[in-house]
């Protein structure tokens, strides 16, 4: 595996000689040899010194060794050429290091300011590194130090300019670091020759990183090619985010055949690039026999009708899609109607979002219908925010609602319709829950442990909705059930009870007489009148 740089022979990952009997994989790094087996700790040899030195064992310790060096007075000390900012003064000596001090040195050699939060942060699991400047040298310093790492989880090098020299050295030491999962190279401009060595990279399989992003690194459709085919055999990444690239039809066309062979792809972000109908219709070709992909977002493109009959086609048959995309892309009521349709047959979408297209409330009423026809449905989020619904799409929207009790759709509020608010509209949600809990002398959480049978702490923000909605001891209206979530949601989606056990900010004022006689059970079919969104 070759860190390439200029003057300088570089090869990571040969099999390297043997000290105490131990195996190494080996960098060459400008006239210096560095091997990498499990420890952290790193030893500079000169060569003249190596069969001088005591025996350690390649399992406790990282060795540099220097390259053989032009015969010299004896009398001087050895020194590097120069090519290299590293010189021994001492040949008689050795010096153990870490990988602080490894950074460093890989920073003398690429001739770059080390960057003192990877110094702090590097037993981290979470390294935010965005907008350091820190280019091709800067990064490939960084890799030199993160291939013995066993810490570091996320790696965060958006916006660099690290070029297609900086990519090299990162998917070289992917292939080394079995430990980072999570690589963001967004805004770096890697055009088309680093797409060429991100897609030789994704073919081999070779590491453990499961999500990549991407976006904005001006790849048009001869890199999407390459990067779709390599997708096609790759079973370890995850997630991956194309977004604010400039891919297009033709580019897209490769789509389906990608996801028809790809079987590990849980995530795929395509919005902001330029896909129109021709791309939806590959789509549709790929998502009929695709079983993994569960989130697509293909929002700020340009399907159109045609695209939103070819995904109406794929929510009659795909089994697996969750989580759908498709705002702003010039999708009229006539798409929409294709859409609906197959909404009547799919039992597995739960959130569409339909924002800034131009449709209206007809639109709108075929979208509710579908799911009211479709006892099967497991839709929970429905964003139509933009459109100015009519007070039938209301009343119809009830109707839904008790059929559908875990659905909630974001609606345009219609004039004169947000003087039917709830009392409780404007009041804090989280306040509410805690009167309820302090007169029946319960906590907080045991109320909302109480909503699911197992007791845990977590819930799918679906299922929690649902219960909400049910309960019939605290009534919440959608727009303040919206809130709770927004509160209690964590960073996985999940509902996350311990979230209430935090003090709710301000002090609680008592209710009224006529807030407190509205505590009283309801039926589950009782709905409080709400608007559409916030």
């Amino acid at each position: 595996m070759q860190l390439g740089d200029k003057g300088g022979s570089q090869n990571l990952g040969g099999t390297g000689g043997n000290r105490g009997g131990g195996k190494r994989k080996w960098l060459h790094l400008k006239g210096w040899r560095v091997s990498f087996p499990t420890s952290r700790r790193c030893v500079f040899v000169p060569e003249e010194a190596e069969t001088q030195s005591t025996p350690h064992s390649s399992d406790e310790m990282l060795y540099c060794e220097a390259e053989s060096a032009p015969a010299v007075d004896k009398g001087k000390p050895t020194r590097e050429s120069s090519e290299t900012d590293l010189e021994i003064e001492d040949t008689e000596k050795y010096f153990t290091t870490g990988q602080k001090e490894l950074y460093m040195e890989a920073c003398n050699l690429m001739g770059v300011v080390p960057v003192s939060y990877f110094i702090l942060n590097m037993e981290e699991s979470y390294m935010n590194l965005n907008h350091h400047g820190l280019g091709p040298h800067g990064t490939k310093a960084i890799a030199i130090a993160l291939v013995s790492n066993t810490s570091l989880i996320t790696l965060e090098l958006a916006d660099n300019s690290i070029m297609e020299e900086g990519i090299l050295s990162l998917v070289e030491m992917l292939q080394e670091n079995y430990y980072l999962q999570e690589l963001n190279v967004s805004d770096n401009a890697l055009g088309f020759e680093g797409a060429k060595i991100i897609s030789e990279f994704l073919q081999k399989n070779s590491s453990s990183l499961v999500s990549l992003q991407l976006a904005g690194n001006c790849f048009k459709d001869q890199s999407a090619e390459l990067l779709f085919q390599a997708l096609s055999n790759n079973y370890r990444i995850k997630d991956i985010d194309f977004s604010h690239n400039e891919i297009s039809d033709k580019g897209g066309e490769i789509l389906g055949n990608m996801l028809a062979l790809n079987v590990g792809l849980l995530t795929l972000d395509l919005s902001w690039n330029h896909l129109c109908g021709r791309a939806a219709v590959s789509l549709n070709y790929g998502l009929r026999s695709n079983v993994t992909l569960r989130t697509l977002d293909l929002s700020m493109n340009g399907c159109g009708n045609e695209g939103a009959a070819a995904l109406g086609e794929v929510l009659k048959n795909n089994s697996s899609l969750a989580y759908l995309n498709l705002s702003n892309n010039d999708i009229s009521n006539e798409g929409i109607s294709k859409i609906s349709r197959g909404l009547e047959f799919n039992e597995c979408l739960r959130s569409l979002k339909l924002f800034l297209n131009p449709m209206t409330v007809e639109g709108a009423l075929s979208l509710i219908t579908s799911i009211r026809k479709n006892p099967r449905s497991k839709m929970e989020y429905l964003d139509i925010s933009h459109v100015m619904v009519s007070e039938q799409f209301v009343r119809i929207l009830d109707g839904v609602y008790n059929i559908h009790p875990q659905l909630d759709v974001i609606y345009k509020a219609i004039q004169g319709l947000s003087a039917k608010k709830s009392i409780f509209q404007s009041s804090n949600p989280m306040k509410l829950i805690q009167i309820y809990a302090e007169q029946n002398k319960i906590r907080v959480v045991d109320f909302f442990k109480s909503l699911t049978p197992t007791g845990l702490m977590k819930m799918p923000v679906g299922e929690f909705w649902k219960a909400m909605i049910m309960q019939n001891k605290i009534p919440l209206t959608r727009y303040q059930l919206r809130e709770l979530i927004k509160r209690l949601k964590d960073n996985t989606g999940m509902v996350n009870f311990r979230s209430a056990q935090a003090p709710c900010p301000g002090p609680i004022q008592p209710l009224s007489q006529q807030a407190l006689g509205s505590l009283e059970p309801r039926s589950p079919t009782h709905r409080p009148q709400t608007t559409g969104g916030p």
